[in-house]
């Protein structure tokens, strides 16, 4: 019996010694290579996406760049597929998420949200040509969406948004049919050809909006109302709590400091980062 006591004991101390070893992780791997791979999207302006030059470029790049600078590390990127950068179980090829990721109560299973970074309210945006001057006009339309995301979440009416002091979801459309995309701009490519002709509206976050008409697309966004407004964060494999606090502390200093404010108005053109 002694020896089996003897047994487990020195069995606990190794199991606390692989935990404590494990709990800093990330941080270790980042701060000891002085680099961090950040998972972000590579088709999202004025987001992320490829400029002309075909670098990455956007809002959620320069907030990556500027948590990197902070941190004193390089940083580098990768563009996994939407499901994959907010399924967690990244096994150490992303130390970061920062992709304008929505907190809801399904992604907290699987990630750590490290910090909201900014706000975004979500819109109705039409053809130019469109008749609707109200949400009830839509009812029984075809509306588009990105899928396997909040605005998908919302037309189909699951949306959970995990974040305190939020107002409840309205639900205020029952659309006839809705269409589902694999990156954020395709529902505008069909809304572009015609009122009515694939599209009659798509939700979608207001800054992507007005980026694609401030880009030439014959589009509107409906006046008056907002489908919801959701908090953005910056997201964390469930690996390493002391990374997570590590860099939440770097996003509450950009938002005091004022970082985030002048980033979002120089991507967005208006301050997103305080709601």
């Amino acid at each position: 019996m002694k020896g089996l006591f003897a047994k487990l004991a020195i069995g606990v101390a190794a199991l606390a010694f692989v935990t404590a070893a494990q709990a800093g992780e990330t941080l270790d791997r980042v701060m000891g290579k002085k680099a961090m791979v950040v998972a972000t999207n590579s088709g999202w302006p004025p987001q992320s996406f490829l400029d002309d030059s075909n670098e990455l470029v956007g809002f959620d790049i320069d907030v990556s760049k500027e948590i990197a600078k902070r941190l004193g590390v390089e940083v580098s990127f990768e563009t996994p597929d939407w499901a994959t950068l907010t399924g967690g179980r990244w096994q150490g090829r992303y130390d970061l998420g920062v992709g304008s990721v929505t907190p809801t109560k399904a992604r907290a299973q699987v990630i750590d949200f490290v910090g909201i970074y900014y706000f975004s309210p979500y819109v109705y945006v039409l053809h130019k040509d469109s008749q609707a001057k109200s949400v009830g006009d839509l009812n029984g339309k075809k509306i588009g969406v990105e899928t396997a995301t909040t605005s998908e979440d919302f037309i189909r009416r699951r949306l959970e948004i995990d974040a305190p002091g939020l107002p409840p979801i309205e639900y205020k459309i029952e659309p006839g049919e809705v269409r589902t995309y694999a990156d954020s701009m395709l529902p505008f490519d069909d809304l572009r050809i015609g009122d009515g002709t694939r599209l009659d509206a798509v939700i979608a976050p207001e800054q992507t909006a007005l980026n694609a008409i401030k880009n030439g697309y014959p589009l509107r966004v409906l006046e008056g109302e907002y489908a919801f407004r959701e908090p953005l964060v910056v997201i964390a494999e469930k690996v390493d709590p002391d990374w997570t606090k590590k860099v939440g502390a770097v996003i509450e200093e950009m938002k005091t400091d004022g970082t985030l404010a002048a980033l979002t108005t120089k991507w967005y053109g208006k301050d997103y980062s305080a709601d």
